[in-house]
């Protein structure tokens, strides 16, 4: 490409060069040589930042200058995203654009007709956003907010870009920065896996604190009703404040074989040196969730990225569940609108409350011997064998004479095992070398929710929910740098129909 050609008079990045100057200046005097380390990186931080500010801006105007030059010696009409020309050209136009260093001002020409939108063609080549707010400083706030709340990203962000943002438009930049998710994994094709390679899915539910105009109206019509007393909650009552958000994830897994004292160790402890079967280890993990839209259709956009990666359904499909009939029912659901065979499995961790809850029916307190107990039950459940488990719960619990109210735990725990019996085959999956408990997607509850989402004090709106969670969802995954080109591409085409992201240059 040939240069541009100079613009006559000044430099056009002169007052950044005089900036820039009487700022080497300032660090060769008497009074910069009196700093500490700490003081000379403050006064780095505040004035630097006002150099490249005005570097950003005299670019901008040598752009602006360069538009208007070849404007005026070419005049071609511009034409817009709807076909029709615009022959008038009006120069001047003036936007702010709040950005990393700063607030500026971009100049732009308009090429204009009667009964038309204006077109602007600098707009196109900056890829300029809507709102006031430059991508770049909008990346910035989503991934601050994603990281603390929308207190600590407004002052995080105004620490170091200074006061060009207020937390409602941090809010609001993440609403939006949010908002290309679910069609860039649409689009994503996962990488391809052997056929021996497990498919495992699995979900799970957490609350979350709302304000009362974002929960569901069910919700909110039992947090409207009037409680038995007027300042605190009696036994039984919910304050009915939380909307429940939903997650799910998927994973790729080699099968692992292992026995049941490779799970839990036998009363007493494990003797000798063998070493324990290794267990299945996840990898690719895929995490999304939503706090707007119900567990039946995260569960389904979790059965979506399992087909994505075994289209040809070789791979053996676990889903791990928690044992609550209402997702076993949508997820059964599921994969019957898909046609796809699964193999369900209750995780491990959820019947050992069970056996505990029952344990503490027939021990006293703080008994040593509960441990043992439970051992012994969870490896009868572990060898496939629940049914005996909850028979003997029962022998126990009516030998030792107990109260109904005394045996609640162990009669709790039979109907459990009793109930879920067909998916604790565990013996089967620990031979197939299928994962047996849910700890991807409990960590995800704790990472994604309970870090995050469940800050004390925190009342959140639906729109600011959904946008955090489903960035931190991104985030964990590993994605968010890919999802913010594929963003910013989707951005540009809404704002700047018709043009080609990149491929144009003022003056050339």
């Amino acid at each position: 490409m040939e240069p541009y050609a100079p613009i006559p008079g000044a430099g056009p990045f002169a007052v950044s060069v005089d900036l820039f100057t009487a700022l080497v200046a300032e660090l060769q005097g008497a009074e910069a040589a009196g700093l500490t380390a700490c003081e000379l990186e403050e006064l780095l931080a505040g004035r630097g930042r006002e150099v490249q500010r005005q570097l950003l801006q005299d670019h901008l105007d040598l752009r602006a200058a360069r538009e208007e030059h070849s404007a005026r010696e070419q005049h071609a009409p511009a034409v817009g995203a709807d076909g029709i020309p615009r022959a008038r050209l009006e120069t001047g136009h003036r936007r702010l654009l709040a950005t990393l260093f700063g607030t500026v001002q971009v100049t732009r020409c308009a090429w204009r007709r009667p009964g038309a939108g204006n077109v602007y063609p600098a707009g196109a080549a900056l890829s300029l956003p809507a709102s006031r707010h430059s991508r770049a400083l909008a990346r910035l706030a989503a991934l601050e907010a994603a990281r603390g709340s929308f207190e600590t990203a407004h002052a995080a962000i105004t620490g170091r870009c200074g006061p060009v943002i207020g937390k409602r438009q941090i809010e609001q930049a993440v609403v939006t920065a949010a908002g290309d998710i679910a069609a860039f994994y649409a689009a994503r094709i996962p990488m391809p896996c052997t056929a021996s390679t497990l498919l495992v899915i699995s979900a799970d539910g957490k609350g979350i604190v709302m304000r009362p105009e974002a929960l569901r109206p069910a919700t909110a019509k039992a947090a409207a009703r009037r409680g038995r007393m007027r300042t605190r909650l009696t036994a039984g009552e919910k304050p009915n404040r939380k909307r429940m958000a939903t997650l799910a994830c998927v994973y790729d897994a080699e099968p692992g074989p292992r026995r049941p004292h490779d799970v839990i160790a036998p009363p007493g402890g494990r003797h000798g040196s063998r070493t324990l079967r290794p267990k299945p280890k996840a990898r690719a993990k895929w995490l999304t969730g939503s706090v707007e839209h119900g567990p039946a259709e995260v569960i389904a956009a979790a059965f979506g990225q399992a087909e994505a990666r075994d289209p040809a359904r070789r791979r053996t499909w676990v889903v791990l569940v928690d044992g609550a009939e209402h997702q076993l029912d949508l997820i059964r659901a599921e994969a019957a609108r898909r046609g796809v065979a699964i193999h369900i499995v209750i995780d491990l961790i959820h019947v050992l409350e069970y056996l505990w809850k029952a344990a503490w029916s027939l021990h006293p307190a703080a008994d040593p011997a509960a441990e043992d107990w439970v051992a012994v039950k969870a490896l009868a459940v572990l060898a496939g064998d629940s049914a005996r488990a909850a028979a003997e719960i029962t022998a126990e619990a009516d030998a030792a004479g107990l109260t109904a109210a005394q045996r609640n735990g162990a009669d709790t725990c039979v109907r459990y095992l009793t109930s879920k019996q067909e998916f604790l085959r565990h013996d089967q999956a620990l031979a197939a070398g299928w994962p047996i408990a849910t700890g991807v997607i409990e960590g995800a509850c704790r990472h994604l929710i309970g870090d995050r989402l469940d800050i004390t004090g925190a009342r959140w709106g639906l729109d600011g929910a959904e946008a955090i969670l489903t960035l931190r969802a991104v985030i964990s995954n590993g994605d968010f740098d890919e999802y913010w080109r594929h963003h910013l591409t989707r951005e540009h085409h809404r704002l700047h129909p018709g043009t080609v992201q990149g491929a144009y240059t003022l003056g050339a």
